[in-house]
């Protein structure tokens, strides 16, 4: 009689152990799927926010081809003004068109190097 109650008290002990170790493996389990969840969240925010990136990058562009094509028109307007100052030094008006080419590239040089302003507060 004694072994088997001493053989009930075993097998209850290890069922209870083994369902112990099922509870903590169920809570691992859901730990897991928790913890991957929010990471499937944020990657999803993270690849949400790209297409903001891209249609800023775009305006962005645009502004920089703007002020590209700005430069390059003024620079030829500035050859143009020294070449005709080169031949006809001494005519006003050819001195006159260079000033003002060269006004011209200034400011669109001004207007592409952004970082180079004073900040007004």
């Amino acid at each position: 009689m004694t072994a088997l109650l001493v053989f009930v008290g075993i097998a209850v002990l290890v069922l209870l152990y083994a369902i112990s170790i099922y509870n903590r493996l169920v809570t691992l389990r859901n730990q897991f799927k928790n913890s991957f969840a929010q990471i499937e969240v944020q990657l999803k925010r993270r690849y949400d926010l790209i297409p903001n990136l891209v249609e800023t990058v775009k305006g962005y562009m645009e502004h920089e081809k703007e002020t590209y094509e700005r430069v390059i028109q003024a620079r030829n307007q500035a050859i143009s003004g020294l070449k005709a100052a080169s031949e006809h030094p001494e005519s006003a008006d050819a001195i006159s068109q260079l000033a003002m080419a060269e006004s011209q590239l200034q400011g669109a040089l001004a207007g592409s190097v952004w970082w180079l302003k004073p900040t007004q507060n």
